[in-house]
């Protein structure tokens, strides 16, 4: 595939887009549209006025460079822990502070409200903390038997 833009970045290390009139789009963001179930497909570059530019069917298509460059903003954006164990939740209202073990460390963050608990398909849920990391939790019957009680006051 011939890609009719192209991508750089700029000397504030921003992402930049240049459509096919040549039209230079700078601090464009790479939001997925399926980033758990089709990570691969489906690409949107959004303007720093929060509307999208440019649509990718597959980022697979596109030349090595541009791959590079979108994986790095993407790995930042889709930064994701996986939580291991929940061992302590101060108030069971919310907002609430979980202490939990994730795949990258023991920590703690805040829930805002029981609608960022997020069901996904085969028992997953993704957890969004009120400082906008999303914690995954694959399969929360995997979970130890103290860590799936904390979480079923929540769901």
């Amino acid at each position: 595939m011939s890609a009719s833009f192209q991508l750089e970045r700029d000397a504030f290390g921003r992402l930049v887009l240049i459509d096919a009139e040549g039209v230079r789009h700078a601090g464009v963001v790479p939001v997925r549209a399926f980033p758990l179930s089709a990570p691969g497909e489906g690409l949107s570059l959004v303007g720093s006025e929060g509307r999208e530019l440019l649509w990718i069917d597959r980022v697979a298509d596109l030349p090595e460079p541009m791959r590079a460059m979108l994986a790095e903003d993407l790995a930042a954006r889709d930064f994701a822990p996986t939580l291991l164990a929940l061992h302590k939740v101060y108030s069971f209202g919310v907002p609430s502070t979980w202490t939990v073990s994730t795949d990258r460390g023991e920590t703690q963050f805040v829930l805002k409200a029981e609608e960022d608990i997020r069901r996904l398909e085969g028992g997953a849920l993704l957890i969004a903390s009120a400082h906008g990391v999303q914690f995954r939790i694959p399969d929360a019957k995997a979970l130890d038997r103290a860590s799936r009680k904390l979480l079923e006051r929540f769901l």
